[in-house]
This record gives C-alpha cells, sequence and structure tokens, in this order.
C-alpha cells in the first residue's frame, strides 16, 4: 500500500468517525458520499456473477480487509470482548464494525440488493390518526381537508397543512356545562400525528400511541393521559403544573421538553429529558431528572441512567431512525412504524448491536437491505410479515 493510499484510508477513516458521532460537516458529509459514488461505480463487474459467486468473492475481500485492517485500525469505540458493533449509516449503506477492528464499504450493495427476498415492498408510516371526540364521535384525521374539524364548547379545532391538529379558544362562544369533557387522538401502526392541545403545549405521537386530554384546563393541574410514545413541549405555567400519566407512572412538569416511552407490550417506560426539570413518580419512588438523564420504570422500580443519547431518543420525531440496540429492538420499532409483523426463524444474539442513522422515509426493504449488509442476517418480506433468517 502507498503512502498517498495509506494517508487516503486514514483520511476516510477519519471522515467516517466524525460521520458516526455527528459531527461531519456538510462538506464532509458530500466528500464521503462522492467516495461512495466511485465506489458502486466501479462494482459492476459483479453482476455477472451468480449469488453465490459474488457472495464467495465479497468473503474473500472482506478477508484480506480485515487481515490488513487489524494491523492499522484505530479503534472508535470501545466495548467488552462479547460485543460487535454494526455501524450503518452513509446513504444507508454503509457499515463498519469497530468492535472487531473491521472496516469495510459499499460494492456489497449489489450483492444484497439480490439476497433480500421480496415479494411485495412496504411503504413507511405516514400522517394519520382517529379523533375521538367528547360527545364519542370518531374522526379519520388523514381522511379530512385542512380546515376546520370540529367546534365544541367555545373550542375550535382545526387541521393544518403540515398535519397538525390545534385547539383554539373562541371567544363569542360560552362553555356550557361543569363536567370537563375530552379528546383522545389514537395513532394506530405505521402512523404519527402532532396536536397543539389547549394550553398550547405540542405533542408529538409516535405508531401505535395515544393521548387523552381536556378540552379545558381547568383547577389546579393540567392532567392528560398517553399510551405509547410521545414528545412533549409543555407551554410554561407555574400556577398549573402539567401532569402526563401512563401505566403506572406520572411525570410533572411545569413547561420544559421531554419524551416519553410507555408502550403496554413492553417492559420499561422511560422518561428522556432534553430541557427544563421533570419529576417521575412510580409506586413509592420519585426522581427528579436534569436534562440528559432518562428515568426507567418497571413494575415498581425506578432507576435513573445519566448520559443518555438524546438524539437517538427523538430520532422519531425528527424523521429518522438512530440505532445503537440489538436487532430484536430495532425490530420492535420497525413493527410498529411498518404496521409489519415479526418473524424469527432463529434467536438473534443479543449483544450484537447495530448503530447508525437511517431515514424513516424509506420503504422497508432499503432499511433491511442495511442490516443485512454484512451477511449475518437476512429477510424475507411476505406480505405485511418480515420474516427474519440467517
Amino acid at each position: 500500500m502507498s503512502n498517498n493510499q495509506k494517508a487516503f484510508d486514514k483520511h476516510l477513516l477519519d471522515l467516517l468517525t466524525k460521520f458516526k458521532n455527528g459531527e461531519a460537516t456538510a462538506a464532509e458529509i458530500r466528500e464521503i458520499d462522492q467516495w461512495y459514488e466511485s465506489q458502486s461505480a466501479n462494482s459492476g463487474y459483479t453482476d455477472q456473477l451468480s449469488a453465490d459467486e459474488q457472495r464467495e468473492t465479497m468473503q474473500k475481500m472482506l478477508r484480506n480487509v480485515k487481515a490488513g485492517i487489524r494491523q492499522e485500525a484505530v479503534p472508535v469505540v470501545k466495548l467488552r470482548a462479547y460485543q460487535k458493533v454494526k455501524i450503518l449509516g452513509i446513504a444507508a449503506t454503509l457499515l463498519l464494525v469497530v468492535a472487531t477492528g473491521l472496516y469495510f464499504g459499499l460494492g456489497r450493495q449489489r450483492t444484497v440488493q439480490k439476497q433480500l427476498a421480496v415479494a411485495n415492498d412496504i411503504a413507511p408510516g405516514s400522517n394519520t390518526a382517529t379523533l375521538t371526540l367528547a360527545n364519542g364521535k370518531k374522526i379519520n384525521l388523514a381522511a379530512l381537508n385542512n380546515g376546520q374539524v370540529a367546534s365544541q364548547s367555545g373550542i375550535r379545532i382545526s387541521k393544518t397543512a403540515d398535519g397538525q391538529l390545534v385547539y383554539e379558544s373562541i371567544a363569542s362562544e360560552t362553555v356550557s356545562g361543569s363536567q370537563p369533557e375530552f379528546n383522545t387522538i389514537e395513532v394506530p401502526a405505521g402512523g404519527q400525528w402532532q396536536v397543539i392541545l389547549p394550553d398550547r403545549s405540542k405533542v408529538w405521537l409516535n405508531a401505535l400511541s395515544s393521548i387523552t386530554y381536556p378540552l379545558h384546563f381547568t383547577g389546579k393541574e393540567r392532567n392528560v393521559k398517553i399510551s405509547g410514545e410521545a414528545y412533549f413541549e409543555v407551554a410554561h405555567n407555574p400556577k398549573m403544573p402539567f401532569k402526563v400519566h401512563s401505566l403506572n407512572q406520572t411525570v410533572e412538569v411545569l413547561g420544559t421538553h421531554f419524551n416519553i416511552t410507555a408502550y403496554p407490550d413492553e417492559k420499561l417506560m422511560k422518561t428522556t429529558l432534553l430541557e427544563g426539570a421533570v419529576k417521575v413518580s412510580a409506586g413509592k419512588q420519585t426522581n427528579m431528572l436534569v436534562p440528559g438523564e432518562q428515568a426507567q420504570v418497571s413494575g415498581g422500580n425506578m432507576a435513573v441512567t445519566k448520559a443518555i443519547d438524546v438524539e437517538e431518543v427523538v430520532a422519531w420525531k425528527n424523521g429518522y431512525f438512530k440505532f445503537d440496540e440489538n436487532l430484536e429492538a430495532i425490530m420492535t420499532k420497525v413493527a410498529k412504524w411498518y404496521n409489519v409483523e415479526v418473524v424469527y426463524q432463529f434467536e438473534p444474539d443479543p449483544a450484537v448491536v447495530y448503530a447508525g442513522k437511517v431515514s424513516r422515509a424509506k420503504n422497508i426493504s432499503s432499511l433491511l437491505k442495511i442490516i443485512e449488509f454484512d451477511g449475518d442476517v437476512h429477510f424475507k418480506i411476505e406480505g405485511r410479515r418480515v420474516i427474519v433468517m440467517k
């Protein structure tokens, strides 16, 4: 290997490391993408080989790369010896395996495309939800035109062009009755929605999630109830604390940004704080969180984890997946967003951790090809079922 090639390899590895850590500039990302395109353009000769021949050729290439990198690799992430990290990135096609000292890229994409068995592709989730009014009437929000949806007890409910539901007070109408009235938004699998509550607090709902809230916040507290996953930006009101109830947990705030994951079928409830302060209560335990901390509740037990990757936690709200977890955890998120059933033909190793960023706007086959990239796992799509195979 020439000195120039060694210098370029080190430069490229530095760029990839910065990209993985979220530190790459726009110019550096363009440079990486240009390198990828040049590699892809030069890999067309493999199309003349059968799938088995391509796989055998790639394995030989990987062994050679592995042998070379072991001598010169710069470790990026330190992991326990039994762990292996597969880092997914660069236009959703780049794989970087750091824990084993192995780095390789992109000519393999053509082979992977032939390995994934796709009977029919599945589109990503979209803005869709059902609103249940105080009188029990159900409204399919996705089917409505933009504009006024309903009017209840002095509140006008409108749908905006960017997929929000907005509650506004109508001064000309008089609120009648003393009994509180509630609305509920339910988001199905393969959906997401955003609502601006009557107090101007903003809530984003992930797939298979719901929120119930009053038309008017009265009394000493603002109370809402959720199931699933929701991100909150709570309007500040020191005279009326905002409380979020989920399963056996309550989160109390005055005005702040936080994310709650509280799916009934998952073992842990997680509350992650981005700004401000929150008080998390479960059973007899109570903890105050500061930004970057996460409360994890299982049953009546609570633990607080510090220095959480908040970007990973709220990636769903910002339109992408950020993985740093094992295959089953990833496929749980995939099942909710793409509205699919996941079936395993083997028991995945929980110590194998995949890390990287992938857009949630891609069809499911694009995401599965990335995970397939190093050949350890394969997928088959049958209807709305994804079969995970060795």
